[in-house]
């Protein structure tokens, strides 16, 4: 390896070229076929005991994804206001392509099951958004006295109600996600906050803030990174030299990557602080 690397030397430019090439051509593939992977159970080995257990589990169960919305008022959710939310985010959610309506439930549709003299009784909680103090006062002791939704859909400290959307494991895209965070924040005012959750939106997060971390931190570290060669090696072509090779160090790996079908994980973002840190040690030493 020493005697090619030593006869690499006489032909420079032919190797300068060669590398520029090469370079060039993985930043095209890393253009084309860079994807970040979000799916959490890629994260997991298939044949981990707690990876069989859960598929299991949900195929037994038929759990799907779920996103959760809560409804959040500091002045208590039984206010005509906070109900009409409700309830105009439960529609809005039933009508989504990717949701069955029949797979949202929330206080709006959801059945309130009483013990009567026949049997029990069925009936809405509401249908119409109650306006009258008496209306309002009626639907909140019906909700304290339903175990089913107080302390679940409806917070103890009734400050927050939540609406629970199932969906398919196929149908997450970037573009639903967006359309989630868009219709949940546009139903928001002063007093009524809307928070998103669930795993399809950490999916969706995680696909967001893990490149944006990336370009935030990179450009710092080369930054500090420069600033400490051109200290130590007090030569500014040494300090160019040396982040260089880690520049198309980086862009080689990432480029191999995404040609041979290798796709970015979270943890992968931290390819490039880790061959900069490397390529200076090695460019001191």
């Amino acid at each position: 390896m020493e005697k090619f690397l030593h006869k690499l030397l006489n032909y420079k430019w032919l190797s300068m070229i060669i590398i520029i090439v090469i370079s060039a051509l993985f930043m095209y593939e890393m253009k084309q076929n860079t994807r970040m992977e979000t799916n959490l159970d890629k994260y997991m080995p298939k044949d981990h005991p707690a990876f069989i257990y859960s598929d299991k589990a949900e195929a037994w169960f038929n759990i799907n994804d779920g996103i959760i919305i809560a409804v959040e008022n500091k002045n208590g959710i039984f206010n005509t206001e906070t109900l009409d939310t409700l309830k105009q985010l439960t529609k809005r959610f039933q009508n989504f392509d990717e949701i069955e309506k029949s797979d949202v439930k929330s206080l709006y549709n959801a059945d309130n099951i009483v013990g009567s003299e026949d049997g029990m009784d069925v009936k809405r909680f509401y249908k119409r958004v109650p306006k009258s103090e008496e209306k309002l006062a009626d639907l909140k002791e019906n909700v304290r006295k339903n175990d089913m939704i107080f302390g679940r859909m409806v917070s103890e400290n009734e400050q927050v109600a939540i609406i629970m959307a199932e969906i398919g494991k196929d149908v997450f895209t970037m573009d639903f996600y967006d359309k989630i965070l868009k219709s949940a924040k546009r139903s928001e005012t002063d007093d009524i906050k809307i928070h998103v959750a669930g795993r399809p939106i950490v999916e969706g997060e995680l696909a967001l803030l893990a490149p944006a971390d990336m370009k935030k931190m990179v450009p710092i570290v080369i930054l500090v990174i420069f600033v400490v060669l051109f200290i130590v090696l007090r030569n500014l072509k040494g300090t160019l030299i040396t982040l260089g090779v880690v520049f198309l160090s980086t862009i080689w790996t990432f480029g191999l990557m995404a040609t041979v079908g290798i796709p970015i994980y979270a943890v992968s973002t931290l390819i490039p602080v880790m061959l900069i840190a490397i390529g200076v040690a090695y460019g001191i030493h």
